[in-house]
């Protein structure tokens, strides 16, 4: 059956994508400058065949767009027929794809969910605490109802924002995510359009904010029905890691960035999202002399109107251009992973200094440096790099900076999944969570990782229908950058990417919060010192000075004006008795003593509970410990 569409200019949120309209219409606009005729076929039934489908022809637009309303309603199935011939092809800009990648798109009503929330007024920027998670393991079904039903305790736990692993649609039963290749489309897999609502509307009753991982540097190369409508998408003007760079500034690129401002406008208005990570910004390329990450940062925040968003940005290189200010020539986003402090950490907790690790010594003078000035490299030789690495962080407040002792590529990026504190010495684990969280920069968690979670996090993916030996020789491939991992031995121990066994395994099991009662209470005790003590909420109190003793011992003092100062030891060696105690960070100030406040040595924790610092003959380290002091007024004996 074929029809025309009804041609009257009809008003958009969006320029693409299928829109309900009043009167029974839906708005279809795509663009296909490859195609000199598209037609959209609606079917009037989900279980109807693709024979029973309305055909109207779309109008040519500029630019290479073709648009036009019919008659249809939320919940139909549609798809284009491309110039004439062949079978209906799933909107590149489709709300939801019931089917998979293979399948029809269908019309979403994004107006029809009832919100019971506004979005929180989110924290100021140096009070934020980030938790990563991935949905399809983070519940026993792997749902957002599932994901929902942990909210509250998150919340509790001290969690403020949670940052969600990619979600746009993609091939398969399972997968991370970085594979998407349906950008405005949240995947069937972990539930309905609606369902992802509902989380984020609960997340905003329990006061946290939400913010989406987002890959705008690669489309994925299965399952991808961008190229059917417009080959410029993509651009060979540069090098890319996983698939063809898109096309940012070559001809065409204009369609192409207003398909991303569109993106980044789609999550924040219709899932009232609060901001963005935003995966391996490196390998976005732009010449532009407004860099797509700006516009898109200045096209979100449009979106949000008052609402406050948080911007986050990975960057291998560590740029800090990206969260410096438009009038420092900079992007405008708020936080930057800090990989440094990552990889001098887990050196330091491990003993393992191999590939990009090799830069690395785990020293108490780079992690010093990691809190004090933020990157370790700013512009350094790195020796695995054979080239300069990083940018000047100096001048930058310390809280744009994102820290972490684990994330999704970290932990998977091990032989078998394995969490960092299954890797490390239990105190040592123990003083350098604390040392890590008793500091400035954000911290970010990994799913369970603040209870000790004894699932792993592999590598995963299903691409259906794609020879799944690909995927694994791939991901075997990567891996041999570690030379303990390129071992004949442990490439016969790597699992199958796409044995959905794996997925299972990296299920958290929520239980283990009891279970492992003694780790989560640390990170418990942790966060409620980050929030809630008067010198350590609140930067404008303090100046941040730092010290090393030795290779092991870290000091890090915030300096105030009121004698209301703070001392964090972490001694992550051996037990020391420093005498003479030659560092002025240590003094208390005149008429005061120093009194402890915490220690990771506590036995509530896990440990044996560590004497006092200060003995009758000077200074004692605990070894593997962290202890955080307080400036008391000095006990003055009585005569």
């Amino acid at each position: 059956m074929k029809s025309t569409t009804t041609t009257v200019q009809m008003p958009r949120r969006l320029p693409v994508g299928a829109e309900v309209q009043p009167g029974g219409l839906v708005h279809f606009r795509v663009w296909a400058p490859k195609r000199k005729r598209v037609e959209v076929g609606v079917m009037p039934t989900a279980d109807g065949a693709q024979s029973d489908v309305r055909l109207c022809e779309l109008t040519p637009e500029p630019r290479g767009y073709f648009a036009g309303a019919v008659p249809a309603a939320p919940g139909m199935l549609y798809g284009f027929r491309l110039d004439g011939s062949g079978d209906l092809r799933p909107d590149p800009a489709s709300r939801f794809q019931p089917q998979g990648c293979a399948g029809l798109s269908e019309i979403i009503d994004p107006h029809a969910f009832k919100w019971r929330s506004s979005s929180p007024q989110p924290l100021a920027l140096d009070r934020q605490v980030m938790y990563e998670l991935h949905l399809g393991t983070f519940s026993p079904d792997g749902t957002w109802a599932g994901a929902e039903a942990q909210l509250a305790e998150l919340a509790d736990l001290g969690i403020t924002v949670l940052e969600i692993m990619p979600v746009a649609e993609f091939p398969g039963r399972f997968g991370w995510g970085y594979d998407g290749v349906f950008q405005f489309a949240p995947t069937r897999l972990y539930g309905r359009p609606d369902d992802f609502r509902r989380f984020v509307d609960q997340a905003h009753r329990c006061g946290m904010t939400v913010i989406l991982d987002v890959v705008y540097n690669h489309f994925g190369s299965f399952g991808n029905v961008l190229l059917e409508y417009a080959d410029e998408y993509h651009t060979d003007r540069y090098w890319n890691d996983w698939a063809a760079a898109i096309n940012f500034d070559d001809e065409q690129s204009g369609p192409v960035r207003e398909f991303f401002r569109a993106n980044a406008r789609y999550w924040i208005e219709e899932f009232r999202l609060d901001g963005f990570r935003f995966d391996a910004t490196q390998s976005i390329h732009d010449a532009t002399d407004q860099h797509i990450l700006a516009e898109v940062v200045e096209e979100a925040r449009a979106a949000a109107g008052k609402r406050t968003l948080l911007m986050v940005a990975e960057n291998e290189p560590q740029n800090t251009q990206l969260i410096r200010p438009a009038a420092e020539s900079g992007y405008g986003l708020d936080y930057l992973w800090n990989d440094d402090l990552h990889h001098a950490a887990r050196v330091r907790l491990t003993g393992a200094s191999e590939a990009y690790f090799s830069d690395f010594r785990g020293t108490a003078s780079e992690l010093a440096a990691a809190f004090q000035h933020g990157f370790i490299y700013q512009g350094q030789y790195s020796q695995w790099q054979a080239a300069q690495r990083g940018t000047p962080s100096m001048d930058l407040e310390r809280h744009h900076l994102v820290s972490f002792l684990e994330n999704h590529d970290q932990v998977s990026n091990h032989l078998t999944g394995e969490r960092l504190w299954r890797l490390s010495n239990p105190a040592r684990y123990r003083g350098m969570t604390a040392l890590w969280l008793l500091t400035p920069q954000t911290p970010m968690f990994f799913q369970g990782q603040e209870f000790a979670a004894t699932s792993p996090f592999l590598f995963f993916a299903d691409h259906a229908g794609v020879d799944g030996d690909a995927v694994a020789n791939g991901r075997a491939k990567f891996l041999t950058q570690f030379p303990s991992l390129a071992t004949a031995d442990a490439q016969r121990l790597l699992h199958r990417p796409d044995d959905p066994d794996v997925v299972r395994r990296c299920r958290i099991d929520f239980r283990e919060r009891e279970t492992h009662r003694p780790a989560y209470e640390l990170h418990r005790e942790l966060l409620r010192l980050r929030r809630e003590d008067p010198i350590l909420s609140d930067r404008s109190t303090y100046e941040l000075h730092t010290a090393v003793i030795g290779e092991d011992i870290v000091l890090i003092r915030y300096l105030t004006r009121d004698r209301q100062d703070r001392l964090v030891v972490a001694n992550l060696g051996t037990e020391l008795a420093f005498r003479p105690a030659a560092q002025p960070l240590l003094a208390p100030v005149p008429g005061t003593r120093w009194e402890q406040v915490f220690t990771s040595g506590d036995v509530r924790f896990g440990g044996s509970s560590s004497g006092p610092l200060l003995r009758d003959d000077g200074w004692h380290f605990p070894g593997e410990t962290t202890v955080l002091l307080r400036l008391a007024p000095e006990i003055i004996a009585p005569e």
